[in-house]
């Protein structure tokens, strides 16, 4: 077997993502796959670069050696392909915006904004549930915005070269469950009034169970964790069966009730990320009005505003991740 760039890339991302399983979701790659090519990589190097237990992987002595070559070369070509992909979709597809995004009720206002403009704009949408894997797709040049959300205490692997802005510093993720549940009676849910109710989550989105299980686990809370999209999710709370976590922009419906959680224990900071700061300073104006223009159609995020007194321009920055000790180190640039 000769080493080829896409087994570096594997390395890469072993290291990365900490454990084989995360490493292989973001690879789109089945683990037994994954696990049977880093084989054959160690094979051909002579020994383990990786060392595999419960708690995940960690490059071995040998691992970081191969590390400290491969990470140059990948970022490299990443760039390559990146500029390439990007000159060539502007030559073939014209004034066309490729964005990525995680879901949020912001996205219709901010395309028709895009589209509005002058001159005019035609932006294309492609949405996934895993912010790291927007982002690479960005760092790659298949897209040139991407939209995410980063789950408090699990910090995403933003790559080097990207600039990225911040819309909310802190956004407060609500709780939605039953119209008739008895906590959605007052204006605001405390975690102990749901202590007898299972939470369904989604935990392909990048960091979100192990943020609702370690808010759960702090309160002192022994739920059950289902798994589940947010439809499904949606669907069963209106029967009374789960509560869920949902965005405080959430729209109403009679059959469910969005409340804040007491505190605000969940929260995710909303990001832009593009390769060049000019590309955020054309986009961003029409994704902050839209974003509060979605704002205001949610009553209780209105109310839970209003109690805050948070500014209606969100917290706004601009920050590039660079390489240190293998992973995203965030800079601030106001």
């Amino acid at each position: 077997m000769e080493l080829e760039v896409r087994h570096l890339r594997v390395l890469c991302a072993v290291a990365d993502a900490g454990s084989l399983h995360r490493a292989a979701r973001e690879l789109g790659m089945a683990q037994p796959s994954l696990s049977t090519q880093l084989r054959r990589i160690e094979q051909t190097l002579g020994g383990a670069l990786f060392s595999r237990d419960r708690t995940g992987s960690r490059p071995t002595p040998l691992g970081r050696l191969v590390l400290s070559r491969a990470r140059p070369l990948v970022a490299e070509l990443t760039a390559i392909v990146s500029e390439t992909r990007a000159a060539a979709a502007r030559a073939a597809e014209g004034p066309r915006l490729r964005i990525g995004a995680t879901a949020s009720r912001a996205l219709p206002g901010w395309l028709r904004r895009l589209r509005g403009r002058v001159p005019a704009v035609e932006p294309t949408l492609s949405v996934d549930v895993s912010a790291n894997s927007l982002l690479r797709l960005l760092a790659e040049g298949r897209l040139d915005l991407a939209f995410v959300h980063e789950v408090e205490g699990s910090p995403l692997r933003v790559p080097a070269g990207l600039c990225v802005r911040v819309l909310m510093e802190r956004e407060p993720q609500f709780v939605t469950l039953a119209a008739d549940h008895p906590a959605a009676s007052g204006p605001v849910v405390a975690l102990r009034d749901l202590a007898g109710d299972r939470w369904m989550v989604d935990a392909s989105v990048d960091g979100e169970w192990d943020g609702v299980s370690r808010v759960l686990r702090e309160a002192g809370l022994d739920a059950d964790l289902l798994h589940g999209d947010y439809l499904t999710a949606y669907s069963l709370a209106a029967t009374g069966e789960v509560v869920t976590v949902s965005q405080p922009t959430t729209g109403p419906r009679p059959d469910l009730a969005v409340r804040p959680l007491a505190g605000d224990p969940i929260g995710v900071r909303l990001l832009l990320a593009a390769r060049t700061e000019t590309e955020l300073d054309e986009t961003y104006p029409e994704l902050e009005a839209a974003y509060w223009e979605a704002a205001r159609q949610s009553p209780p995020y209105l109310a839970w505003l209003a109690r805050e007194q948070t500014p209606s321009a969100g917290s706004e920055g601009t920050w590039t991740p660079e390489e240190a000790g293998g992973g995203g180190a965030a800079v601030v640039r106001a």
